[in-house]
């Protein structure tokens, strides 16, 4: 039932909207009509001056015809960059873009997706569940777009989120919270070859500091980076000023906390023992969540894939979604892969057999 060729060529449409993150008006202005088009009501937010974006998270509630509780389908409308220019094109089963640019499968795949088969159920007039839909700006760089979305509008504490690159069938059912620090330390400029010995040098506190810290991958459910480490002078100065911007990750709230305080202790003890100073910020970007895999809503999605021949899998995540902020705010929301393949890298590609598929298990879903 679904139309392939339409759903390929809405998506190749979609990602030649550049839409890097805070320009989203483009592509949401393109989604609007297309909704309008459908015959659907939505409705923009005013989320975007809050985060200083262009566009806005759009919101549409489409009335149930059968018996069925409401359910939430979200995506995000922006693209890491390099996201401008991009020029898709079919190789074999995958899409691809051509030139230095990602695809833009992260997020337009899942915003295709469940256009495609809002338009099978119109044009079908198939019995469907109450349906929300709601596709956000800035979700890349902390889920802001979200965030800054008023969610007594929902009727739905359920959800379905289309924005994994797994394949379809993989379901994430648990995702990690993030902090981030942003720290300043300041030293004493002397000169390097004269004097060295009367400066501090903020460089080497810092690097000291990280030294001492455990990164990377702490243990399967947490993992830490240094992100930026920014100095910039002569070399004939002892460093007076660097800057680190690091991230920690954890499934585990308490785990992410004393991984948080872990980085930002080494980074005291550091500038205590050569008595810089140290001025930072803890940035909590998002919280955890778990779902049990034996879920009322897992087992729904579950079921669909398996009567579509779908492998299913239920995995935790590496990296977070809209789908924490959904959870954090009492909306049970899983998310699912839609196909894309190395996203946020230049080699992102969409299967299009596993797009066509996530479609499917949308549109069950929705007339479920």
């Amino acid at each position: 039932m679904i139309n392939k060729e339409r759903l390929i060529e809405t998506f190749m449409e979609y990602v030649k909207v550049d839409s890097e993150t805070k320009n989203e008006k483009a592509i949401g202005e393109r989604i609007m009509h297309d909704l309008n088009y459908i015959g659907l009501s939505a409705e923009f937010d005013d989320a975007g001056k809050k985060i200083g974006s262009n566009g806005n998270n759009i919101y549409c509630f489409i009335p149930g015809n059968n018996d069925s509780e409401p359910l939430l389908f979200s995506a995000h409308m922006d693209t890491v960059t390099p996201g401008i220019g991009i020029e898709p094109y079919i190789d074999g089963n995958y899409i691809k873009s051509k030139g230095n640019t990602i695809l833009g499968g992260d997020d337009k795949s899942g915003i295709v997706a469940i256009l495609e088969a809002l338009r099978i159920i119109k044009e079908n007039n198939l019995k469907h569940r109450p349906i929300e839909i709601m596709f956000s700006i800035g979700e890349e760089g902390g889920l802001n777009g979200v965030k800054n979305f008023d969610f007594s509008k929902l009727k739905s504490n359920k959800g379905v989120i289309l924005d994994s690159s797994n394949g379809t069938g993989h379901i994430v059912t648990s995702a990690p919270g993030q902090t981030r620090i942003f720290a300043k330390i300041t030293g004493k400029a002397s000169h390097a070859g004269g004097s060295p010995e009367d400066g501090i040098s903020a460089i080497m506190v810092g690097a000291e500091a990280i030294t001492n810290m455990k990164l990377l991958r702490i243990d399967e459910e947490t993992t830490a980076n240094i992100g930026t480490f920014n100095a910039v002078g002569p070399t004939n100065i002892v460093s007076p000023l660097a800057e680190i911007v690091a991230e920690a990750r954890s499934r585990c709230n308490e785990k992410l906390k004393e991984q948080t305080n872990h980085m930002v202790d080494c980074l005291i003890k550091s500038c205590e023992k050569y008595k810089a100073k140290l001025e930072y910020e803890i940035e909590e970007c998002y919280h955890s969540y778990a779902i049990d895999d034996n879920d009322e809503l897992v087992e729904m999605v579950s079921n669909i894939c398996k009567n579509l021949g779908l492998e299913v899998k239920k995995i935790p995540s590496g990296g977070g979604s809209d789908a924490n902020v959904y959870n954090k705010n009492g909306i049970k929301a899983i998310n699912i892969g839609t196909g894309m393949e190395f996203p946020h890298t230049l080699e992102e590609r969409l299967s299009i057999n596993d797009f066509v598929d996530v479609t499917k298990v949308v549109l069950e879903i929705m007339t479920k």
